[in-house]
């Protein structure tokens, strides 16, 4: 399973977010590659992901993608990751 974070430059937000979801998704006893990239490397990384990870700014920037995306409003609230990710994967 493909887990792809993003932001807009692919090294803060989505940086942030790969470590955390790493974090949530071994708690959770779900193995997943996560990716961290930035908006205009989306396409080429998420071609075969399962979610997109990302926050509300960059939703619409997504366009079409057989990928469930997953807004997270607070990047370092990993119940909150914890949640949303569970409701996507389990």
């Amino acid at each position: 399973m493909k887990i792809v974070a993003i932001c807009g430059a692919g090294i803060g937000t989505s940086g942030i977010l790969k470590v955390n979801a790493e974090r949530v998704l071994g708690r959770l006893g779900i193995e997943a590659t996560v990716v961290a990239t930035d908006l205009d490397s989306l396409h080429a990384e998420a071609d075969d992901a399962q979610v997109i990870l990302t926050s509300p700014e960059f939703v619409e920037a997504i366009g079409t993608t057989y990928a469930d995306v997953i807004v997270v409003e607070n990047f370092f609230d990993t119940d909150e990751l914890s949640r949303k990710l569970d409701a996507a994967l389990g």
